[in-house]
């Protein structure tokens, strides 16, 4: 059954999940601040000179960034048609990581839990992830690393032969000469790879005239590695694509709808025009 619609629920829903009105555009700009802000605080409590001074201060405005996000998640919860849907989306279990610890850390006492509730405060930056409700040009890399995922899948399956035959090549050269670097094939491949991305650590080298030669290629070869796969993308990206806005459906919570709808494309419920 399509459930009543409630004006404070629509209207809370378009401020705080979409931004094409100047009241949703306010409230991401000010969560967006503070978003920031908690992160920063996060970072300097963790310098022990600065916790030591303002460990207090630190301790007050965490638990006031703990408040703020709370609400907004029992809002975000509140403003839904399914509210479970959201709790369990990547952007619900990150929103309620954001402000668990805080709680969590309320009911371990003592010496011996100052470990855990170090370790529970840690995942305070999870926040920092919050800020994907603002980067929808995010989405157009993650969209154009969807569409190219077949020929990067090829590349990097050919990339993976690459290496083991290398690998397996180098094994054969430089184990003919004793070099105990190339000990084994698995520690070939971790060579090559090492020398075919350019990174080269240096803790394995090849001794031989032969060998140090197929480095030479391998280090050449390294640079297309690079470029094949930036080039696969950036062809997506330039890809002409429709113009979408930041309406979100109340029942699905997708968004990414064009700017001329009126149903969800994804559940066929109505949106919140």
């Amino acid at each position: 059954m399509k459930p009543k619609p409630h004006p404070v629920k629509e209207k809370l829903h378009e401020i705080i999940f979409e931004a094409d009105t100047p009241e949703g555009k306010l409230f991401d700009v000010i969560l967006l601040i503070l978003i920031l802000l908690s992160v920063f605080v996060v970072m300097l409590e963790s310098v022990e000179a600065y916790k030591a001074r303002w460990g207090m201060v630190f301790f007050i405005l965490e638990w006031i960034f703990t408040v703020i996000f709370t609400i907004e998640y029992i809002l975000r919860l509140y403003t839904v048609y399914r509210p479970i849907k959201y709790a369990t989306s990547l952007f619900g279990i990150i929103d309620l990581l954001s402000i668990l610890p805080a709680f969590l850390g309320i009911f371990f006492t003592g010496a011996h839990s100052l470990i855990v509730i170090r370790a529970l405060r840690l995942m305070r930056v999870f926040r920092i992830f919050k800020l994907g409700h603002f980067l929808k040009e995010g989405r157009v890399i993650v969209k154009a690393l969807k569409a190219s995922r077949a020929k990067i899948t090829v590349f990097l399956s050919f990339v993976i032969l690459m290496v083991t035959i290398i690998g397996s090549v180098m094994y054969l050269i430089e184990g003919a000469y004793g070099n105990e670097g190339f000990s084994s094939i698995p520690r070939s491949m971790y060579w090559a790879i090492v020398t075919l991305t350019t990174v080269g650590y240096g803790d394995i080298t090849p001794v031989s005239e032969i060998g140090q030669f197929l480095s030479a290629l391998v280090m050449i070869l390294g640079y297309a590695i690079i470029a094949v796969p930036t080039g696969i993308v950036t062809t997506e990206l330039i890809r002409p694509s429709s113009k979408n806005n930041t309406q979100a459906c109340r029942f699905c919570g997708e968004e990414g709808h064009d700017d001329d709808a009126v149903f969800c494309k994804y559940c066929g419920q109505k949106l919140n025009l």
